[in-house]
């Protein structure tokens, strides 16, 4: 088994779900006593979202860089950043390292091309939502991306910062993301997908009349693949 380096704390409540899944699924597939061997470096959460609101994504990316650095030297075999956002700044952390980083939108794209659907939604922070480093990268495998409208992705970006990621999952705010899913739906979206970590916490496949990719859980499915493939 290859070990998984995770670098997590953005938010630790997904980083939480990331260990979670990675070792259900690994006792699933192995069984008996197994667990996932992987390594956990979790970042100050304040210290990065404070990059990301100046736009100071270099120093971001250093940061980061460094902890992927840390995490090879500690063992680890391939990296998994726990989170969509600071994908953005994939670049900085894959100057640093000899060891691969397991991209999110990768995986996420790889699944939805094993469904019939062609175009989908995305929700996500307003920098994964309004940039070109995570849809782009999704669109590339022939998946046509929309994103709910400004108004909406302000709110939707407002729920993850001041309540997903402090583990506060209210009811108003999963009918907001219902209502703003029905939107995509009317545009032509045929799946949805939950392109920020924390999401997943919210709003539930039984909150959808069509597919969502939960990219935290396709991303941990992901790891535990590459950490037993022969």
């Amino acid at each position: 088994m290859k070990t998984i380096g995770l670098i997590g704390g953005m938010s630790w409540e997904s980083s939480a779900e990331y260990y979670r899944i990675i070792n259900e699924e690994v006792k699933l597939r192995l069984g008996g006593l197994h667990s996932a061997k992987c390594l956990l470096y979790s970042v100050d959460f304040e210290e990065v979202e404070r990059f990301q609101a100046k736009g100071e994504w270099d120093k971001a990316g250093e940061l980061l860089g460094d902890v992927a650095l840390a995490l090879e030297k500690g063992g680890a075999d391939f990296i998994v950043i726990c989170t969509n956002t600071m994908h953005k700044v994939i670049a900085h952390i894959e100057r640093k390292i000899t060891i691969p980083v397991l991209h999110i939108a990768d995986a996420t794209a790889d699944q939805i091309k094993k469904s019939t659907i062609r175009k989908v939604g995305l929700l996500g922070t307003k920098y994964t939502m309004e940039q070109d480093f995570y849809k782009s990268r999704i669109e590339s495998s022939g998946i046509r991306v929309i994103v709910p409208n400004e108004d909406e992705r302000v709110m939707v970006n407002k729920v993850i910062y001041d309540e997903l990621c402090l583990g506060d999952i209210q009811e108003a705010s999963r009918a907001y993301y219902k209502k703003v899913i029905q939107n995509m739906i009317n545009e032509g979206a045929e799946g949805i997908i939950l392109g920020c970590t924390e999401i997943g916490l919210l709003v539930k496949q039984e909150h959808s009349v069509i597919p969502l990719f939960d990219t935290t859980v396709i991303h941990a499915i992901e790891a535990v693949n590459k950490a037993l493939e022969k």
